[in-house]
């Protein structure tokens, strides 16, 4: 089965508000990620059926997005509802924009490019958001990293061996003691890769302290990712204002 045929992160979802919308890339492939006023998340192709203006630099109203071109509005099947520039116009059905089915997982929003796809993402429980990084490698660099830098646990006492599950073909888990970090794999482009980093836990043990402890690991991993050849070097902690 082609990667298209896997679920895939495409960022997580406390990045995206009610009635908000962001443009980003699976498989070099323009998709918009929109949330209505209800809170439901959507994923599409970021393109206006009218003029090819992405839908990405619209704007939501209810649950419909509107291109920021023309005002035309599409409602949560992809449907045009609305054109502004014909109000009595009873818009054909082939004015749609391709929608791709959209589930949350693991505190990321996920979707598919097939209509057949395997590893469909199961409940992971709490989580608690850390951050996304953006990469310009591929996936299998980028995964292969996971296993060369050292988890210190932080809701364990004492050390403890990290230790790298894949979870599904775009889901990895990276424990050590107690702690586990969800790691959602987004194949940007060939060369390019985006890793959306979550906790696995309550917020109540992880938020503020936890997170930024985390945040370091996160941060290392970008280095190392980066600089492959340079890892002896390479700082033992990075705060967040070094980025």
């Amino acid at each position: 089965m082609s990667s298209a045929g896997f679920w895939h992160p495409v960022g997580l979802s406390h990045s995206i508000e009610a009635g908000s919308s962001a443009g980003t890339r699976l498989l070099a492939r323009e998709l918009v990620i929109w949330r209505d006023t209800s809170g439901v998340a959507h994923v599409w192709e970021d393109r206006c059926p009218h003029r090819g203006m992405k839908l990405s630099f619209g704007f939501v109203r209810g649950d419909h997005i509107a291109c920021l071109y023309h005002g035309w509005q599409y409602d949560r099947g992809g449907y045009c509802q609305y054109i502004p520039a014909h109000p009595d116009l009873d818009v054909p059905k082939t004015f749609k924009v391709p929608v791709y089915p959209t589930q949350e997982c693991g505190g990321m929003i996920w979707t598919t490019l097939s209509e057949n796809s395997a590893d469909v993402p199961q409940d992971c429980g709490d989580t608690l958001p850390l951050r996304s990084l953006y990469l310009d490698c591929s996936g299998d660099t980028a995964i292969a990293a996971l296993g060369r830098l050292s988890l210190t646990p932080f809701a364990s006492q004492g050390p403890a061996d990290t230790i790298v599950n894949r979870v599904t073909e775009t889901l990895y888990e990276v424990a050590a003691g107690q702690d586990r970090l969800l790691i959602g794999v987004q194949a940007i482009a060939d060369d390019r890769t985006a890793m959306h980093l979550a906790i696995r836990g309550s917020a109540e043990l992880y938020r503020g302290r936890g997170q930024r402890h985390f945040l370091d690991w996160a941060l290392r991993l970008r280095h190392l990712i980066e600089h492959p050849r340079n890892t002896a070097s390479a700082p033992r902690s990075i705060t967040a204002e070094a980025i």
